[in-house]
């Protein structure tokens, strides 16, 4: 049995809570919540669990890196405050809890992360003998285990190219997707912070140059682009209320180049409704959204994965995927040698040399 600190109760980390909770292998041991609401609140009502678990939220970081854990499963949002993160972090890392996380997404191919942030997390697992894991749903499964998977199908391959296509008209999230994607931002306005030069790199980049160096590519250049649908009617929905001459979809994609041809392409089409950007790419017919690959090349092959099914929607299903992939990532990861592993160390399939 694996003991397990819980650290933040947000969108992903009440799924992750739940399912640590639930996990038959897994032991709750501690619990970090932020807001004042949910200090000394037991873990089971944080995430709608029956019963109690006896186990308390606690703001108090000491308290729960000298649990001495087995792993934190830290879903603590880190990109918009990366300092205060890599001290809670590094914190457990010292302290000898291994973590897995789906913040700080720079970290999905850790190789290719900056020396600012990898360094102090490569020393601390060095220090503890510990091992931090990063992944998710998108940036993550889509772009590194999906792939994977078709590419284990193929004879060759001439070019990768992975899409989200989500409508997140229903996911409650204004303050920080919302913000980040632009929706509700005028044409005018500044870019938000998604669109800043080298901030779309900065995150898909990564998972291109990693899947990449798997097929053996060598890149020339790895570039990003970005576009946006303004709508002409009111859109309301879960997300936000969105006014005419208002951002209600945009599509953005960081490519892999090579003798001036994407190969290898991390693209996402988001939405606010089924309404908005109608003359762009949809998911399959009864879905609100698709993780999907398409590989060209001998034979070729087409996978599209859905999240969510009966009552729990496609951005639902998205955080409690993006909770499960670290949670169920546990037990490796405390199994696997101290260091920064990607998936491709836990192990993954092989498709080196596939891509001539």
């Amino acid at each position: 049995m694996l003991k397990v600190v819980q650290f933040s109760t947000g969108n992903v980390g009440q799924h992750a809570l739940r399912h640590v909770i639930e996990h038959p292998d897994l032991e709750l041991v501690g619990v970090h919540a932020s807001s004042r609401e949910k200090i000394g609140r037991d873990a089971a009502e944080l995430c709608g669990v029956p019963g109690a678990t006896g186990v308390l939220a606690t703001d108090d970081l000491e308290a729960l890196v000298s649990l001495r854990a087995d792993c934190v499963v830290y879903t603590s949002q880190g990109e918009t405050r990366p300092t205060e993160a890599l001290a809670e972090i590094t914190a457990f890392l010292r302290a000898g809890t291994n973590v897995v996380a789906t913040s700080l997404v720079w970290l999905i191919n850790p190789d290719g992360a900056d020396a600012w942030l990898r360094e102090p997390l490569m020393a601390a697992c060095r220090k503890g003998g510990t091992t931090m894991y990063v992944n998710g749903i998108d940036p993550g499964f889509s772009g590194d285990m999906l792939p994977f998977a078709a590419l284990s199908l193929c004879q060759s391959a001439t070019s990768i190219i992975v899409q989200e296509v989500f409508d997140y008209g229903t996911y409650d999230d204004a303050e920080f997707t919302g913000v980040s994607f632009g929706f509700g931002f005028t044409p005018d306005q500044d870019p938000p912070l998604m669109f800043l030069p080298g901030v779309l790199r900065s995150i898909w980049g990564g998972p291109v140059a990693h899947l990449a160096e798997c097929l053996g590519v060598e890149l020339d250049e790895v570039r990003e682009r970005h576009e946006t649908w303004v709508t002409s009617v009111p859109i309301d929905c879960t997300m936000m209320h969105v006014d005419p001459g208002q951002v209600a979809a945009v599509r953005f994609a960081v490519e892999g180049v090579k003798d001036g041809q994407p190969v290898i392409v991390m693209e996402h089409v988001n939405r606010l409704t089924q309404a908005a950007a109608p003359d762009w790419p949809y998911p399959p017919d009864g879905h609100g959204g698709v993780h999907r690959v398409v590989v060209t090349g001998r034979p070729g092959v087409e996978i599209n994965a859905h999240v969510g099914s009966g009552d729990i929607d496609q951005n639902e299903g998205g955080v409690m995927a993006t909770a499960a992939k670290v949670v169920n990532a546990i037990a490796a990861v405390c199994a696997a040698p101290p260091g920064m592993p990607s998936l491709r160390d836990l192990p993954i399939a092989q498709v080196h040399g596939l891509m001539r």
